[in-house]
């Protein structure tokens, strides 16, 4: 079954032509091209049962924690395949497991796919709730220095 599976991974990975790199036999990592956020690295790991896919969402975030998660407990509801966690050290991930049996090329299509739609959508409220006042700050130093604030523009209604 795992050989079988890895197969359908590699195949499903080069099919969508994502840059991908298997570190050994059964884990993967995948880089997932966003708009909001540029890229979300995925793990995909084949185990005896299950195929785990991990996310790296965003980094404990800098204040507000209550109101960030329970943004992202909100979001849970609504989501499928994976769900919003926090490690140890508070940093956000995307994380699921599906069994082996049901991995086929474009179930692992739906569920690369909803890692990408649900780190892409939520990036930017992460960061609002979670970092205004570093952005507020990021703003200042950028203006006081007279640097590009494009990146920022998403966030124009927390400039100082």
């Amino acid at each position: 079954m795992t050989t079988e599976v890895r197969s359908t991974i590699i195949e499903a990975l080069e099919g969508s032509e994502l840059e991908y790199t298997e570190h050994r036999p059964g884990t993967f990592e995948v880089t997932l091209p966003g708009e909001r956020k540029l890229q979300t690295t995925c793990r995909l790991d084949i185990g005896r049962h299950a195929l785990g896919i991990h996310a790296f969402v965003a980094r404990n975030p800098d204040e507000n924690h209550q109101v960030v998660y329970r943004w992202l407990l909100e979001r849970n509801l609504k989501m499928f395949g994976v769900a919003f966690a926090v490690d140890s050290t508070g940093d956000i991930y995307l994380d699921g497991r599906v069994p082996l049996e049901s991995v086929t090329v474009d179930e692992l299509d739906r569920l690369l796919g909803a890692v990408l739609t649900y780190a892409d959508e939520s990036f930017n409220t992460i960061l609002e709730l979670g970092f205004a006042t570093s952005i507020r700050k990021e703003w200042e130093w950028r203006e006081s220095r007279g640097e590009s604030t494009r990146n920022l523009d998403a966030f124009k209604h927390l400039k100082p």
